[in-house]
């Protein structure tokens, strides 16, 4: 589904590089969790995927038809603006052009908040809120879903929930799922793949073995061993 061979990208346009000659290949139906320290990239892969940025060199190869991104919560969102979930939603259908009037409730019912339909987006807990743009992201029927860590500000239930729901999409509808992940746990629970993101590149490896690897740097750095060679 998504081929990236070689991609470079500054915001400047010239060196240093963000990420320098960074590849990755990803297959339908994957869950890919993207890994990497504050700074390293994986926002800016993302954004680069969506096309909301360009390369400075390589080329991204994307067969998904149609997208769908769950951006962080705070990008760009007003919590206390006075609109109703079904409102937001039905905007979101407008932009889309889905003529489809009942989409809303149908991508209400795919998270499991069609009772909310009516409520003032502002009343929401941050982990409703999030059922919500998840399901704004489904309304075009989408064959890549894309998210950006999607657990941030969200009470330990309510992450359990949007992983739940976020794997049954994967495992059950066949949706292709890239995740830029922060919490470790979800990441080697959920994932059929991770990509670590340092030194501008993308290093795959499976879940088990990430896991195993971060325990060995976790040990040896708190033991006061270098990991530095």
């Amino acid at each position: 589904m998504l081929k990236i061979d070689d991609l470079k990208f500054s915001y400047t346009g010239a060196p240093p590089f963000v990420l320098d000659g960074l590849s990755l290949e990803i297959a339908d139906g994957e869950y890919v969790s993207v890994l990497g320290d504050n700074g390293s990239g994986k926002s800016t892969l993302i954004k680069l995927i969506l096309g909301l940025l360009n390369p400075v060199g390589g080329t991204i190869l994307n067969t998904a038809a149609r997208i769908g991104y769950v951006p962080q919560k705070s990008d760009g969102f007003n919590s206390q603006f006075p609109i109703t979930v079904r409102e937001m939603l039905n905007c979101a259908r407008k932009v889309l052009k889905i003529k489809d009037k009942d989409a809303v409730r149908k991508s209400l019912c795919r998270v499991h908040m069609e009772q909310f339909e009516n409520a003032l987006v502002g009343t929401l807990s941050g982990g409703q809120l999030q059922k919500i743009f998840i399901a704004r992201a489904l309304m075009g029927s989408p064959q890549l879903l894309i998210l950006d860590e999607p657990s941030t500000g969200i009470d330990v239930k309510s992450q359990h929930e949007i992983y739940a729901l976020i794997k049954n999409l994967n495992r059950e509808n066949g949706i292709t799922v890239i995740s830029v992940e922060h919490n470790l746990e979800a990441a080697i629970s959920n994932s059929t793949v991770v990509y670590h993101i340092s030194d501008g590149h993308a290093h795959v490896c499976s879940p088990e073995h990430y896991a195993d690897e971060f325990l060995k740097h976790t040990n040896n750095t708190s033991n006061g061993e270098s990991t530095n060679e």
